[in-house]
């Protein structure tokens, strides 16, 4: 699998084993995305590569340290120094079409009426006539 923040400045590949991912809830990890939750895949350190550059990092406790783009403000790893995995970020994949969340973690901090919204109406950013404009106007198309 493949990776990396929104301005690719930071790309990395990463041998999964298994399409298991998780949803962690806590508040640590809600303030430092800004979302409700956030969707972490566990892998071996050792299994990362990172092909232009590591990420920054911060320690966001005296137990852990998150890897992020300075640069556009991707969140992109989640890790404790003492341990042999760490977490990358499931939005930053390429494609994570093909992992499935298998448990939340930190449920003290989960907010119920945010786990399922599927039967919410759907809008497509595509179909959103002035964000399409806007995009149409800057760069002649929607991005993928």
């Amino acid at each position: 699998m493949t990776g990396g923040c929104q301005c690719s400045r930071i790309r990395y590949e990463v041998d999964a084993e298994n399409d298991e991912a998780y949803l962690c809830h806590c508040r640590m990890c809600q303030r430092a995305t800004g979302g409700v939750s956030i969707a972490f895949k566990n892998v071996p350190k050792a299994s990362v590569r990172w092909t232009t550059q590591e990420p920054d990092y911060y320690a966001s406790s005296p137990i852990a340290r998150r890897g992020f783009c300075s640069a556009c403000g991707t969140p992109l790893t989640f890790e404790y120094p003492d341990s042999d995995n760490m977490d990358l970020t499931v939005g930053s994949l390429d494609d994570p079409s093909g992992l499935k969340p298998k448990h939340n973690f930190g449920a003290e901090g989960l907010h119920e009426h945010w786990l399922n919204a599927a039967d919410l109406p759907r809008y497509k950013a595509a179909d959103y006539e002035p964000l399409k404009k806007r995009w149409e106007e800057k760069v002649g198309k929607v991005p993928d």
